[in-house]
């Protein structure tokens, strides 16, 4: 069963991440200009800038993309570390938009936008609508490669040690090293987040192991981040740091409270389906921890400050 099964599941993981990707680099070669403009004229506070990093997040499709591009503006100086905090906190907010598009079960339409995406990028006379074309194909694969996955997970209903080990994932530490290694390895915690809702969807994950996954993936989509702060400015080391931290802590406060946590997902969305309460509880994870963060942005800022400081200029002598 599994040598029928794995050719279409890496298949459809292949066609998600790579469309995931795509529609990123897509939809920021439209806003990315537009999105310099708006970041640098509404970041002057904390809160300010949350609502310009879920915007943000949720246009180009990628929390990963958008902090990335704030390390950019940062190591330009068109930002400062100060300004960066709220857009950061932001993106992990917009990032659960994926969450919940994922759940509307789409993929067996997503070959519409694909069909009119592919035609307006080869028949359009403008460079303009043939990248707008290309969003659209490549948010139709993202759909495609979702709906590929689901069919192919669906017969490991009838496998006894599939079903064994996934049971382990109900564990909050196994289940969000898993998630985190996971990520680790396919640099996506969307399509991380996103095979968790689909495995939930076949009820083959349980609401706590899907919760613990997601968990996972929320630190291990930090590692790009970081790297993306290699030989750049103290400021931007400061807001790959602080990006590090602010996950981190939450994921520690997440499985301390593992089980309140669930059981308040269960309270609050009782007649949800699966798919839909860990869509839900990814939503919820994020806004309460950018809820907690946001009294302390001054405090990080003052502190990380003070932990990597300016480099002293180099005197000659």
């Amino acid at each position: 069963m599994l040598i029928e099964i794995l050719p279409l599941l890496a298949g459809g993981l292949v066609l998600f991440i790579y469309s995931i990707a795509r529609l990123s680099e897509t939809m920021e070669n439209l806003f990315s200009g537009k999105a310099q403009e708006v970041i640098q004229r509404y970041t002057s506070n904390a809160l300010l800038g949350v609502v310009v990093g879920t915007v943000a997040t949720i246009l180009l499709g990628s929390s990963s993309a958008v902090i990335i591009l704030t390390i950019v503006f940062i190591n330009a100086r068109t930002l400062n570390f100060k300004q960066a905090i709220g857009i950061i906190l932001g993106a992990n907010i917009g990032t659960t938009f994926s969450s919940q598009l994922i759940t509307l079960d789409i993929g067996r339409f997503s070959v519409v936008p694909m069909f009119i995406g592919l035609a307006m990028a080869l028949f359009s006379s403008t460079e303009a609508w043939k990248k707008k074309g290309n969003g659209m194909l490549y948010f139709g694969m993202l759909f495609f490669g979702l709906f590929v996955i689901e069919s192919s997970v669906a017969p490991l209903r009838n496998s006894q040690v599939f079903l064994d080990w996934i049971a382990q994932l109900d564990h909050p530490v196994r289940g969000a090293l898993t998630g985190g290694l996971v990520t680790l390895l396919i640099q996506s915690s969307s399509a991380t987040v996103g095979l968790a809702i689909v495995l939930g969807k076949q009820n083959l994950l349980s609401l706590a192991g899907g919760i613990a996954v997601m968990l996972g993936a929320e630190l291990g989509t930090c590692s790009d981040t970081l790297l993306a702060t290699i030989k750049g400015s103290r400021q931007a080391f400061r807001a790959g740091v602080f990006h590090l931290a602010f996950n981190f802590t939450t994921i520690v406060i997440g499985l301390l409270l593992f089980q309140p946590f669930v059981s308040m997902i269960e309270g609050l969305f009782p007649d949800a389906p699966l798919n839909r309460q860990i869509a839900h509880a990814h939503v919820t994870f994020n806004v309460l921890g950018v809820l907690m963060a946001l009294p302390f942005t001054t405090l990080a800022d003052r502190a990380l400050t003070r932990l990597i400081p300016e480099k002293s200029p180099h005197v000659k002598g």
